[in-house]
Order: C-alpha cells, then structure tokens, then sequence
C-alpha cells in the first residue's frame, strides 16, 4: 500500500491479456523500489471501453506504438503498449507481426502452436532457429514517444512441454536452455525473455517521465 503522501501515479498497459498484465505489475514493482511515489499499472478492464486499433504495420514496433497512441487518445493517461511474436527463420521470419492470429480468425494458442508443429514436422532440429520478439512502445499525453525491444534466440521443439507462460512458450526453447519457456518459472522467464529484455529497458524511461509529468505545472 502506498505511504501516506505518497503520489499514486497511473500507466494503462493497452492489453485484455491478464497474463501480461501480471508480468509488467511484477517488474514495474521490482524496477521501481525506492522511487519516490508509487506507480498503478492499469489494463483495458480498468479504463472506459475504446474501439481497439487495427494492427496495420508490418514491424513490431509500428504496432506497438498504434496501440499505445489509440491508448492514450481514449483515456488521457500514460500508455505502454507492445507487439510481440515469434519469427521462424525457415518460414522467411513468419509467424511474425500476424503470432497471435497465425491459425486464423478463432485462433488461439493451441492452435497456433499445432500449425506451427506441422509446419515444420520434416525440418530437423540444426534448422528450427527462431525468435522470440518484443518491441514495446510508451506514448504520453504530451506526445512523446520511446519504443524499446528485446530479442530471445532459441529454436523449436518437436511438441509442446510445460504450463507456464503462454503463446508459443511450449513449444520456444531459448538458446542455452534444456526446458520450453513454458517450463521456466516466471522469475527465470523474466531473465531471458524477450518481454523482459523490453520491459526492463522501457520500465526506468517510463519511470523518469512520469516523474517529469509530475513535476510538470
């Protein structure tokens, strides 16, 4: 609980995936000890219903910045954004910008994964290099923008293992590692993961700023 006199300030993180929203509370809290005030990081449930922007770019970065400044737009506070998938060297860098949606209009993750898995039930194992890629992007009322990202190398495994994480973590071996990113526990996914790299390098910009609003007649 905040201390008394202590300034709550508030940040949307412009996502429905409660998942996520865990993932970024958990560091934003870690990053931020000792910081003067204390910093609320909101989801899509806790602010007005907006129309969700369509996901037009074909970078991570230009899609996690749509979504921040839709964001920002509809609810006048600091918005963190991010657009993060998987590409497979194999498949020329796909899934891609279209992860989430890569089985289709009803995808989900098991879906996902189970196309995936076919795609590639003949590429042996030297030839299943991957990424993990997160670009994530914070826009302010002022307008100002930053846009970090975090990269995790790995390939894929031949089925999925592990209940932890979620996407494509099953079936995700980072490089280095004998267990899925579904297998880790989220305190070493938050080590390596292409999500943690992000947020780690965007969390004290954020928190700098937020300062500087404050401080800001």
């Amino acid at each position: 609980m905040p201390s008394v006199g202590a300034p709550t300030m508030q940040v949307v993180l412009a996502t429905s995936n409660a998942k996520k929203l865990v993932e970024l509370r958990r560091m934003v809290a870690a990053l931020g000890a000792g910081r003067a005030g204390t910093v609320e990081v909101l989801g899509l449930a806790d602010v007005a219903a907006y129309p969700e922007p369509a996901e037009t770019e074909r970078t991570f970065e230009g899609n996690a910045l749509i979504k921040a400044r839709a964001c920002v737009a509809a609810t006048g506070l600091p918005a963190l954004a991010d657009d993060s998938g998987l590409t497979v060297d194999v498949l020329n860098g796909m899934p891609g910008v279209r992860s989430a949606r890569w089985s289709g209009p009803d995808a989900d993750d098991n879906s996902n994964n189970e196309l995936l898995l076919r795609q590639l039930f003949d590429v042996p194992e030297a030839a299943r290099t991957a990424q993990f890629i997160c670009a994530m992007a914070m826009v302010l009322p002022d307008g100002t923008e930053h846009v970090r990202t975090g990269e995790l190398d790995g390939r894929i495994t031949s089925s999925g293992r592990g209940h932890n994480g979620f996407g494509y973590d099953p079936i995700f071996l980072a490089a280095g590692q004998h267990r899925t990113t579904a297998e880790l526990s989220a305190a070493e996914k938050d080590l390596i993961s292409h999500r943690g790299q992000a947020v780690r390098s965007i969390v004290p910009v954020l928190l700098d700023e937020l300062e500087r609003l404050k401080g800001t007649p």
